[in-house]
């Protein structure tokens, strides 16, 4: 199942690749429209978007840049193994423009954070709803460490969310996350493993 997945990945072109980030985004939108149709009146999980609230700056944004540190920190002192991927945060970051990394990370923090925070927290609980994040991503399934890692990713947003009642804070979050971590894949220097093709790209 891995070594298909892996072979899937890199079959894709950069615009297919591209293509089917940008659609899944869409569908879990549209997703998003429909759970909220159905479970809230007048699309109420909206008005969780709160954006003059002083926990964006405060909380939001310090979290986002703690938990980038700390998945630097883990790729410098760990195997690469521990965060391969199959190569596809890489392709999808690594030779992609500042502002289309901008695009990327705030199109999925908003749609993933509406869905798994607003609408699936919200009415099953942050347990479930961080279970649920964590299988969506489905790359992660083939990596224990990934996979443990998006689970606790997952419950810590879910915690924030619930801490502060703000969409708007935990997309604030996800959005330094994904951005910063894209900007560091862009930027850092190609390992010995990478070079050797100890990585897939």
């Amino acid at each position: 199942m891995k070594k298909k997945y892996y072979e899937l990945i890199n079959g894709l072109t950069d615009k297919d690749l591209l293509f089917h980030l940008y659609m899944t985004q869409i569908i879990l939108c549209a997703i998003s429209l429909i759970l909220g149709f159905i479970f809230f009146d007048h699309f109420s999980y909206l008005d969780k978007i709160i954006l003059d609230d002083v926990h964006i700056f405060t909380i939001g944004i310090p979290a986002g840049l703690i938990i980038v540190m700390i998945d630097i920190f883990l790729m410098k002192l760990l195997p690469t193994s521990f965060y391969d991927d199959g190569g596809l945060n890489e392709r999808i970051f690594k030779y992609r423009k500042m502002i289309h990394i901008i695009i990327i990370a705030l199109f999925v923090a908003f749609s993933e954070e509406l869905l798994f925070r607003g609408i699936i927290q919200t009415k099953v609980g942050l347990i479930l709803a961080s279970i649920i994040f964590a299988i969506i991503h489905y790359r992660y399934l083939f990596n224990l460490f990934l996979f443990v890692n998006i689970v606790l990713l997952s419950f810590f947003i879910g915690i924030i969310y619930e801490w502060t009642d703000n969409l708007a804070v935990t997309i604030v979050m996800h959005f330094v996350i994904d951005f910063l971590l894209g900007i560091y894949i862009k930027f850092k220097s190609p390992t010995e493993d990478d070079v050797q093709g100890g990585e897939t790209s």
